[in-house]
């Protein structure tokens, strides 16, 4: 149900690329899943954090545990725990290119 809000916070302000990684059967992972999408700027990166924050708060009655990047607005972290998402500028997604990190990662498991 979680996730199902989060996706639903980023497509309402059009939040692109979205993917999921389910870490489940990673040994010793906190997190069972990295949900993944990017923005076209910075404006758009920011809504897109503050988009999730206002439908879990509003659906689900939960609050992120921790939220790093709001400053810069390039790679924003939003963590509740159970799932923790990344919302990137394309630029930064594609540099660190984190879907391709953990489908190596689970292939080699």
């Amino acid at each position: 149900m979680l996730l199902d809000k989060i996706i639903e916070g980023i497509q309402m302000v059009k939040g692109e690329n979205i993917s999921i990684i389910n870490l489940k059967n990673k040994k010793n992972f906190i997190c069972d899943y990295f949900v993944i999408c990017n923005g076209v700027s910075h404006n758009q990166v920011y809504a897109i954090s503050q988009s999730i924050e206002k439908v879990t708060i509003e659906k689900l009655k939960k609050r992120p545990w921790h939220v790093e990047g709001l400053k810069n607005k390039e790679w924003i972290l939003v963590d509740y725990i159970s799932i923790v998402v990344h919302i990137f500028q394309k630029k930064l997604r594609l540099y660190y290119d984190i879907e391709d990190l953990w489908n190596h990662e689970n292939h080699d498991s």
